[in-house]
């Protein structure tokens, strides 16, 4: 602790003037110079030496044992100005810093520390004179001399100039006197304490320095503070070391996830067939881009030689020049170079590749799988929350991994002929502030469609997402609001949605798809209960024509738009090939999912058959009328199937934020808190037989009833977990016929009342 200048004053004095009697018998040595000490120096080593009372009496009282203290007398003192820097030549043995040990001729050791005897003195006058031993020259020494005053504390013992130390010279260590060690002036960092010899110690207090150097800042490990706060090479060489080290260990933690990253996003991708193909040939400003076969996730079955080629401002990337279309799905339809006929006749058994180029949630929940704060309901908000770049990755792989050539090879095998593909606009364009993932999406619906032929399949093209959501629901990209000839923008979106068929269509026109696509839709479910049904109604007729006057001779497939079947008759007339597509479905209405497990089975043969037939009567209906979608599920509890967040109608969770379609109480059969989603959720190799025999019952009913119009598609092809709206679950579980057109049940016999399966699960 230090001590007022008031109270210490005259004990200073007294320890400056011993101790200077005591030099000039002595002598000093500082870095081997000899020279004669003033009196004006003597006094300005004096002040500029100031330590604590308590440690210049311990030092006092350890260097002058066995000395007769002699009478103090007077310091002779001069004003500040006087004290030029050139006047410090030599600095004496107050002003030297603690030295490290040095052992004499005959070996023994010589304790130099800050008050030792004058021979000391007499030493190194004699050695500075001594050129021969290899001490600096005296042009040097005063350098060295005049750096050290200037950093020499004057007044204030709390207080001294910042000092750029010199890089120590080897040396050999000394153990520092016992007063040193015993104030606690020694550096920690030396064994007893010892520094080296151009120490930060030189002219200071060491009180004082401790105080200082405790608040001192560390810089980066190479600068002067690092060197200034560790005082030695040993502890900065171990401290450089640590540094590389956690740096190492960084670099290989990063490069350890990246790689494996990078391993796990390409184990099941195939590129193989670019082995043979050199960057070179991709022009230097398509590289990176979507047209650049190298930046592809999967190139199989892709021609990986490069092109820009467009037919209707579309590429045909990936594509080849030849294409077969000698394929039947089997030997109860046509191949695909054959005309299928009337599908009044031979109706379509299909299926959807859903959730595959247009996300849905319920689908692949695993890809909205985030706390629910952050609001990724929807295509829109997890390409938005992912950004550019890893949107594209993790879609891309998506694309790539959820649909293979496997996928339409069993869909064959399952007796099934026609296939739905799903995609959006932005397979063709973006706008504005989108954050769809732009033209990825394109590439793989053309290898689906070659797939697709390759194994006999018909395709159904439907325009699953319009500019502005045509629904407001989230597989149309963006839930919330219809912005789709509603709002502001909805003239923009309306006309936008228009340029978008008039590049497909110009593009699908192309003599290799006019076998293949039978049916192409126009807008998938435009929600016409939110929209005006004139406006709808108009916006059809401008796409059917534009479809037809870019050559497209395929079914054009128009939603419903839930307004009832019976209400489109006499509407969209001398449209020829226009087809109503209507989705069936008893779990989103909230009078038809209280059906019983036999209603149910009963309303899909009786009541859907009815309706069927109405509209597929001119007179009560529109006319050609196809099933699109539909599944076997009887509750709505599937995760994310009424959108994210939102609940089910089944156990009265259902939260829309409408009061006219919520459901806040159970609406199972019972209407009461036994209504559990636990049977219907559960693995299917714990459905009972009951329930399984229902499943299988209620799907063949739908087809029958279904196959009394156009035909049908079942929703969809496959999920992650959810069994009951995925063909290919429900075919491993026994809940579909082996054979799409082989079934067990036509709705020609009685419906059991399932009297053994609970209504509540």
């Amino acid at each position: 602790m230090a001590h007022d200048d008031s109270e210490t004053d005259g004990h200073r004095r007294r320890d400056s003037e011993t101790r200077h009697k005591r030099h000039k018998k002595k002598g000093s040595r500082d870095h081997g110079s000899k020279r004669a000490t003033s009196a004006s120096e003597a006094t300005s080593r004096e002040r500029g030496q100031r330590l604590s009372m308590n440690a210049l009496a311990q030092l006092n009282d350890y260097n002058t044992r066995g000395h007769v203290e002699e009478p103090p007398r007077e310091r002779q003192h001069k004003p500040k100005r006087d004290r030029a820097r050139q006047e410090y030549k030599v600095v004496d043995a107050e002003d030297e810093p603690p030295r490290r040990e040095r052992r004499g001729s005959h070996g023994y050791r010589h304790s130099e520390g800050e008050y030792d005897a004058p021979k000391r003195e007499r030493r190194r006058k004699e050695e500075y004179r001594d050129k021969e031993r290899g001490y600096e020259s005296r042009d040097r020494e005063e350098r060295r001399q005049r750096r050290r005053q200037r950093n020499a504390v004057t007044e204030d013992e709390d207080e001294r100039p910042k000092e750029k130390e010199r890089k120590p010279r080897k040396k050999d260590r000394r153990v520092v006197s016992g007063a040193i060690v015993e104030e606690g002036r020694a550096v920690p960092a030396m064994r007893g304490g010892a520094v080296s010899k151009h120490s930060s110690y030189d002219s200071y207090d060491s009180i004082g320095k401790e105080k200082v150097q405790v608040g001192r800042k560390f810089k980066l490990p190479f600068g002067d503070s690092f060197n200034n706060s560790f005082g030695n090479k040993k502890k900065k060489r171990w401290i450089i070391a640590g540094v590389v080290l956690v740096i190492l260990i960084i670099i290989i933690v990063v490069a350890v996830v990246v790689s494996k990253k990078n391993s796990s996003n390409d184990s099941s991708a195939d590129k193989s067939n670019l082995s043979g193909v050199s960057e070179d040939t991709i022009p230097v400003a398509a590289r990176g881009t979507y047209l650049d076969p190298f930046t592809w996730y999967d190139t199989t079955d892709f021609n990986v030689t490069y092109t820009n080629d467009t037919v209707g401002d579309l590429p045909v990337m990936g594509l080849f020049t030849d294409w077969d279309d000698s394929k039947a799905a089997n030997d109860k339809v046509p191949a695909i170079e054959k005309s299928w006929g009337d599908y009044a006749k031979t109706p379509a058994r299909g299926v959807n590749l859903g959730g595959w180029l247009s996300l849905e949630p319920f689908i692949t929940p695993s890809l909205f799988n985030y706390d629910s704060r952050l609001g990724i309901v929807d295509e829109w908000t997890l390409c938005s929350h992912l950004g550019p770049k890893t949107a594209a990755s993790t879609l891309e792989k998506h694309y790539a991994t959820f649909v293979t050539e496997q996928t339409f090879q069993e869909i064959q095998a399952a007796g099934l002929d026609h296939v739905r593909i799903p995609y959006s606009y932005w397979a063709v364009q973006t706008y504005d502030d989108d954050t769809y993932v732009f033209r990825t999406s394109w590439r793989y619906l053309l290898r689906a469609i070659e797939w697709a032929r390759k194994y006999g399949l018909r395709v159904n093209l439907d325009l699953h997402g319009l500019p502005g959501s045509q629904n407001g629901w989230n597989h149309s990209g963006r839930q919330g609001v219809v912005n789709w000839l509603n709002g502001t923008n909805g003239d923009l979106n309306s006309q936008r949605s228009l340029d978008v068929h008039d590049r497909l269509t110009k593009f699908f026109a192309q003599d290799r798809y006019k076998n293949i696509i039978t049916f192409y839709g126009l807008a998938n479910e435009p929600r016409m209960v939110a929209l005006s049904a004139t406006a709808v109604t108009s916006w059809t007729q401008q796409a059917f024509n534009l479809v037809r006057k870019n050559g497209m001779t395929a079914n054009v497939v128009f939603g419903d738009g839930f307004m009832g079947l019976a209400n489109w008759q006499g509407k969209l007339t001398g449209m020829e090939g226009l087809v109503l597509d209507v989705h069936q479905y008893v779990i989103f209405n909230n009078d038809q999912i209280l059906y019983t497990h036999q209603k149910k089975v009963q309303y899909a043969c009786d009541g859907w058959s009815q309706q069927t037939e109405q509209s597929m009567d001119t007179s009560t209906g529109f006319g050609p009328t196809m099933f699109a979608e539909w599944s076997q599920a009887d509750t709505d509890c599937t995760q994310y199937l009424t959108n994210v967040g939102w609940g089910n109608r089944w156990t009265g969770t259902y939260d829309s934020g409408n009061v006219s379609t919520q459901a806040l109480t159970p609406l199972c059969p019972t209407k009461d808190s036994t209504c559990t989603c636990d049977g219907a959720d559960a693995d299917p190799s714990q459905y009972s037989d009951a329930y399984k025999q229902f499943l299988k019952m209620f799907a063949e009913a739908q087809m029958v009833s279904f196959e009394k119009g156009y035909g049908w598609w079942y929703w969809t092809w496959d999920t992650e977990a959810a069994t009951q709206w995925s063909y290919k679950k429900g075919l491993a579980a026994g809940i579909l016929p082996t054979l799409a057109y082989d079934k067990d049940f036509n709705c020609d016999g009685d419906v059991p009342d399932f009297s053994g399966l609970s209504e509540t699960y």
